[in-house]
């Protein structure tokens, strides 16, 4: 039986979403060109500015962008949504509003593990400083925990993000963001998601001694395990399979 097609709400940023098809291409044991996941991608790099919006509390709202792409990519014949922006997840109720496809939570997932690795203990978050403004992390934490704790200096993980997203050299954010990250183990933190899409492009951006899990890898593997899945699914299916 082929792979099931999958939906990317891309853009955010362009290299990200290219950067989730190089792994999710790698992550396929394929023969053959036939064997690989077929997406549908919405590479749309004009989805309002989540950091302005959100913590600035200026430009235009990214929801009506986002469930648009959601009905654009169910008409071409998605059989699921998966979306490699973290701060994003902000807005899947409006996602999930506008198509009846199954979404893929990469946050929800995401933390899932963690909580595994993290055998109790808090889990570091190297992101947007959005995230934590809006609770995105905090509200699939709900109950089952762990304690998530973030770098203090909210101004430096912002900067990183612009000058990864402007392009050239990585030596700056990557300093950043390894500051970051051995602040964040000093606290008690040893697993620690890299919860940023534009972080995922950067090489080893954790401190020495750290357990990484990049929520990228994360939605590569829910994109995978839903794609080579022959049974017919529901959102509740996904849902259950992305926790």
């Amino acid at each position: 039986m082929s792979p099931r097609r999958v939906g990317i709400l891309g853009g955010m940023g362009p290299q990200a979403t290219v950067l989730l098809m190089d792994r999710l291409i790698a992550a396929v044991p394929a023969r053959d060109d036939a064997d690989h996941v077929p997406l549908i991608v919405d590479q749309n790099p004009q989805v309002p500015s989540r950091m302005r919006f959100l913590l600035d509390g200026a430009g235009e709202d990214p929801a009506p962008t986002l469930a648009a792409m959601a009905r654009r990519l169910e008409g071409a014949g998605a059989e699921a949504l998966a979306m490699p922006c973290n701060t994003a997840h902000h807005f899947v109720d409006a996602i999930r509003a506008a198509s009846g496809l199954p979404f893929l939570d990469m946050v929800a997932a995401s933390v899932a593990r963690a909580r595994e690795l993290a055998g109790g203990g808090p889990v570091g978050i190297l992101g947007s400083p959005a995230l934590r403004r809006i609770g995105v992390f905090d509200r699939a934490c709900a109950g089952a925990g762990p304690v998530l704790l973030w770098p203090p200096d909210e101004a430096a993980l912002r900067e990183a993000i612009a000058a990864i997203k402007a392009g050239g050299s990585h030596d700056a954010p990557r300093a950043t963001l390894r500051a970051a990250s051995a602040e964040l183990l000093q606290r008690g933190a040893r697993v620690q998601l890299v919860a940023c899409t534009e972080f995922s492009l950067v090489a080893d951006p954790t401190a020495p001694n750290v357990i990484p899990l990049d929520t990228l890898d994360i939605l590569v593997k829910l994109i995978r395990d839903f794609a080579m899945d022959d049974k017919p699914a529901t959102s509740a299916d996904s849902n259950r399979r992305a926790t």
